[in-house]
């Protein structure tokens, strides 16, 4: 295939080892003398820890160590880091910035527990078994504290922190204030609607694990772990932790079963195994459960906001302003003031907004920590505006295609600077939408609903159309080694975690230098043998991580023209490369890559490149829903979804559906089942357990309609525009979007993701009470919900 790799749907090549049972995960890896892990978490969201007794724990039967907070802070060991995203970002504006910004965390805690899971004492023992057994013989005195796990209410909750009485962490804005005060006094009608982003236990396929060793002989820690980001997990646990040089700690990373965002940020699990190695002089593996995932995970989403479009009379948008809650947990974690404040900037959307005003409140609740996930801020962003756009649609009477039409941006306006300062240099998205409806059958929707409604049940069509901002933030280093043998081999610093990295980077090696892709192969995930990487996060893997290969494979053929042209009896001037061969330019004599590895002897040489983007990309789709809604019970069943995208040149089609299959999942999960649930007195996770926490499954999803209307990203060299987040910005205002067109017949306005059968039930319930209409004798609306809508 060689050169002509670049947009061919090749399989991936790692798919072979895993459909084998030859994939290799974090709790397949076994040492000599390994020792076993257990923590034990805190029952209460908020309480004094009065005193742990271990003594019984220590003795008991394979007990290698019991360690409390205590001793952590005996070895004078630091900390988590909190977020600095806004510091490091933005500076500190005046009026922003962190109200309080908690010390650094440590991963035993001390003197309080803040939420259900917290991390109170670690047990090592030869056994699992005898680690857990031993585990229930700690006895903790608490002293019950009030808890709030409420976003909207944690202002004025009782007190995660004794230093944030109002339970305020951060303040955070954006925009020209003036710009839309003014322009909201002069609006023809203001549209307003309050939104809630639910919280959301990200379920990754693989639990969280850790393997931690230590040689004193070397002084050198090596973690085993699953992490998008080795190095800078390497750099945390050695500087902020450990307080070692970085070169004393060695993060090794195999197969990765899903992350999302979860696993790029440091756990208490990461340090607790090394620092128990070294005490104890042997391998200590933790391998978490599913329920300390539901407790301890960093979570997502969870954000209360307010948005208001001002429109002129014709119905053009003047400006938009959004007020957020976002919450934060109990802690703040690396990255989490990230999603609420940094990718903001999706709430322009794909329409013409002269002025854009958001401010953002960080509040600390009793809870689990929140952090990224898939797309980071950007499908909190989207769904305000979509949600906004359909609200305003109903409000003035206008059809909501009709009012989109208004607003689009056209390819004539670009490059065009949204009111959140961003530049838009590509995309045509009037064309995309009406791609979109066209592939959605639009047309004959209103045949399609009649035909639902002769059946008793209610249908509704749902659009969301995004744009969103990727690959801007960071830059990232690739390398390209030629072996004797004429393969080539990548080392690079992203990491996947199921996107299949060792399949996209071969086929773009390839493409570049010529080879069929089966001959290069992929090293991520050691931070000993990869040099650097910023690691795996915001579409970046490819966009970036790709980029700095193609300028490490360039480097590649101008390191080996020499070689070449000394093998040809050439002077380098007359030789060209061109489809894996160096030939003399006018003549047919010419050598390949196997050619040239074998004149190497033992050496290897050496291609490096890196880039970092100077602006942005922005990658952009329509997503169209269509769901109908069984009025008896509530149950939702989402019968199409077409998704037209733009995400530039496309390096592998098979590969990018993939992203987004998963992507509409994980979008169409939180709008209609995912939901992370507390008791409102005690704190108490009630969605502890994957019997009460609902993820889709495949069976809740129909054939996925997609297709690609691609215009090149101008600022990237290769013109790709990045797609892993795409499917999760529009799947979830999508579907909520059609099934509040599905219940408008039945006079419902107003419903908060997830939209749970029981959800839905009700609302009908409350809607067709409050409708205008005759009812047929003896027709009184339900007082109870049916049994089989709450199955």
């Amino acid at each position: 295939m060689g050169a002509n790799a670049f947009g061919q749907p090749l399989t991936r090549k790692e798919d072979a080892r895993f459909l084998t049972g030859r994939g290799r995960y974090t709790a397949e890896i076994v040492l000599p003398g390994q020792s076993h892990a257990v923590m034990l978490r805190s029952p209460h969201a908020h309480a004094r820890i009065l005193s742990i007794e271990t003594r019984a724990a220590a003795q008991a039967p394979g007990v290698l160590a019991v360690l409390t907070g205590d001793d952590w802070s005996a070895d004078r060991l630091g900390g988590i880091p909190p977020g600095e995203s806004l510091i490091r970002l933005f500076g500190t504006p005046e009026g922003q910035g962190y109200s309080f910004r908690p010390p650094p965390r440590p991963p035993l805690a001390r003197d309080k527990v803040r939420h259900v899971g917290d991390t109170v004492a670690m047990v090592v023992a030869e056994t699992l078994a005898e680690a857990r057994d031993a585990a229930e013989l700690i006895e903790v005195e608490y002293e019950p504290l009030p808890a709030g796990t409420d976003t909207a209410s944690a202002i004025g909750a009782p007190a995660v922190w004794d230093e944030a009485s109002d339970n305020v962490c951060f303040r955070w804005s954006a925009g020209d204030g003036a710009a839309v005060e003014a322009a909201f006094s002069r609006a023809a009608r203001i549209v307003r609607l309050n939104v809630v982003n639910n919280r959301i236990h990200v379920g990754a396929l693989e639990t969280r694990g850790a393997l931690g060793e230590y040689d004193p002989a070397s002084r050198r820690y090596t973690l085993h772990t699953g992490t998008q980001m080795p190095h800078g997990l390497k750099k945390e646990l050695a500087e902020d932790l450990f307080g070692v040089a970085p070169d004393r700690l060695r993060v090794l990373v195999a197969d990765v079963g899903g992350s999302f965002g979860i696993k790029n940020a440091l756990y208490p699990e990461q340090a607790l195994v090394l620092w128990a190695a070294r005490r104890i002089g042997r391998p200590v593996g933790w391998i978490g459960e599913r329920i300390d995932g539901f407790l301890s995970d960093y979570q997502a989403r969870d954000n209360v906001s307010v948005g208001e479009l001002a429109l002129d009379g014709d119905g053009k948008i003047l400006a938009l302003r959004v007020r957020s809650l976002a919450a934060v947990g109990a802690y703040l974690a690396p990255e989490g003031q990230l999603s609420p404040t940094v990718n903001t900037p999706a709430l322009a959307g794909v329409y013409r907004i002269p002025c854009i005003e958001v401010a953002v409140t960080g509040v600390f609740t009793n809870t689990a920590p929140t952090s990224v996930y898939r797309g980071a801020g950007r499908p909190e962003a989207v769904y305000v505006i979509e949600r906004l756009i359909e609200q305003a649609a109903r409000e003035t009477g206008l059809d909501s295609l009709e009012l989109r039409r208004r607003n689009l941006l056209h390819p004539s306006a670009l490059p065009f600077r949204t009111g959140l300062g961003l530049v838009y240099d590509s995309g045509d998205f009037p064309a995309m939408l009406e791609h979109a409806l066209a592939r959605a059958d639009h047309a004959g929707f209103a045949v399609r609903r009649a035909a639902s409604a002769a059946r008793g049940r209610l249908r509704g069509f749902g659009i969301a159309h995004y744009c969103e901002r990727v690959a801007g933030a960071w830059g990232e280093s690739g390398w390209v080694e030629l072996s004797p043998d004429g393969r080539a081999t990548v080392l690079t610093g992203t990491m996947s975690n199921g996107q299949g990295h060792e399949t996209a980077f071969a086929q773009l090696v390839a493409d570049r230098l010529g080879l069929d892709p089966a001959d290069v192969d992929v090293v991520q995930g050691d931070t000993d043998r990869v040099p650097s990487g910023k690691g795996t996060g915001g579409s970046a893997s490819l966009s970036i991580g790709g980029a700095a290969l193609a300028e490490a494979s360039d480097d590649l053929v101008r390191k080996a023209l020499p070689l070449a042209a000394e093998a040809l009896e050439a002077a380098p001037i007359d030789v060209a490369f061109a489809e894996g061969r160096f030939s003399i330019v006018g003549t047919d004599r010419s050598v390949g890559w196997r050619d040239l590895g074998r004149r190497l002897g033992p050496e290897r040489l050496e291609g490096v490149g890196s880039w970092k983007p100077e602006t942005p990309t922005f990658p952009n789709g329509c997503h169209i829903a269509e769901v109908e809604i069984d009025r008896e019970t509530g149950h939702t069943s989402l019968v199409s979804y077409t998704m037209v995208h733009d995400f530039g040149r496309v390096l592998n089609p098979l590969l990018l559906e993939g992203q987004l299959q998963g992507g509409v999942a994980q979008g169409v999960g939180q709008a209609a089942m995912e939901h992370v649930v507390h008791d409102p007195v005690s704190g108490q996770v009630l969605s502890g357990s994957l019997m009460d926490y609902q993820l889709p499954r495949a069976a809740d999803l129909p054939a996925l309609t997609l297709e690609t209307l691609a215009t090149p990203a101008p600022s990237h060299p290769l013109g790709i525009k990045g797609c892993g987040e795409a499917g999760a910005a529009g799947g979830a205002p999508a579907t909520i979007n059609a099934i509040l067109d599905a219940l408008a017949a039945v006079g419902v306005a107003k419903l908060d993701m997830p939209a749970t059968p029981e959800r839905v039930w009700r609302a009908i319930a409350e809607g067709e009470t409050a409708l205008p209409r005759v009812r047929k004798d003896g027709e009184l609306p339900p007082k109870v919900m049916p049994l089989e809508a709450a199955r």
